[in-house]
């Protein structure tokens, strides 16, 4: 049986944490994991798209859990994303998880060459069975993976018992219910669809944008709950308004996210690594307007 209170609430995609020369610091993993948690989430998601995954090392993968899990001291959610584009990595990375206590692991399907159905199953029930007492969520992100999750694929896992529901990422909300119908718990993926999401049925959400304005997300979460549909909808439009401004800079998104941190006070984690774009000098201006609008929401919905 899911314990399905665990799963629920804001749960944001941890960000890559790097040293002056580019290389895991594990500090300030450490230094962000306590930063998020003192904001209130529920939990955090580690290894993901948001953790530059694809980009790291099995063993960089491997530290930045340890740190998160070490300064987390069971106090949220922690789900550890450990898929890599073959199956021994990722399997490597889930015992890992498994043996570190992480409540979740959860996977993206094989990319680059298009696989059939039932090789994605194996892909994903190996990495499961390499971590047998410890929870499967499957991450549909349809738009970067080049695989889309359906309903024959869903049912097909939904025989493993470990594996319990689905990090939605895909923009169609109707995948939210689809998903339910199945018997999963889904997480609400697109930021600019949160409160959507939650009202679909979504457990909770998972999301690249949320530990830039954790309030934000946490306060929506609070009005779509209490019933107050039109209070949400109006901080999903600011949240919105938000990420189009988080996007608009010259280098990558979290390469902003990151400076907004920054400039909020928060801890300073570096920047992206290549070949992600890293901050510009007139970045740092966007990420001023980022700061100040996020300040404005924050005094008015908060």
């Amino acid at each position: 049986m899911t314990e399905l209170k665990k799963y629920q609430g804001v749960i944001p995609a941890f960000y890559a944490c790097y040293d002056e020369t580019g290389a895991v610091s594990p500090r300030r993993v450490e230094e962000l994991t306590r930063y998020l948690i003192d904001k209130g989430v529920t939990g955090l998601y580690v290894g993901g798209s948001s953790g530059e995954c694809i980009y790291q090392s099995v063993a960089e993968r491997k530290t930045v859990l340890e740190h998160v899990m070490a300064a987390a001291d069971g106090h949220v959610t922690v789900i550890a994303h450990v898929a890599c584009n073959n199956t021994a990595d990722s399997c490597e990375l889930a015992a890992h998880a498994e043996s570190l206590g992480v409540d979740a692991i959860a996977a993206i399907p094989p990319i680059y060459f298009k696989l059939p159905e039932a090789s994605i199953a194996a892909y994903w029930n190996a990495i499961s069975a390499a971590a047998p007492n410890t929870d499967f969520i499957i991450y549909n992100i349809p738009q970067l993976a080049g695989v889309e999750l359906t309903l024959p694929l869903l049912r097909e896992m939904r025989k493993n018992p470990r594996v319990i529901g689905v990090k939605n990422s895909s923009m169609p909300v109707y995948d939210i219910i689809r998903f339910r119908a199945e018997g999963a718990i889904v997480f609400n993926g697109p930021d600019e669809q949160f409160v959507s999401g939650l009202a679909a049925g979504a457990v909770g959400g998972i999301g690249g944008t949320y530990a830039a304005m954790p309030e934000l997300y946490l306060a929506a979460r609070r009005k779509i709950l209490g019933g107050d549909v039109e209070g949400a909808r109006a901080m999903q439009d600011e949240i919105c308004r938000i990420i189009e401004l988080l996007c608009s800079g010259k280098c990558n998104m979290y390469a902003m996210i990151k400076e907004v941190l920054r400039q909020q006070g928060g801890p300073d984690i570096g920047d992206v690594r290549p070949p992600l774009a890293g901050l510009t000098p007139p970045d740092r201006e966007t990420a001023a307007a980022c700061v100040r609008a996020i300040e404005d929401a924050k005094k008015r919905f908060c």
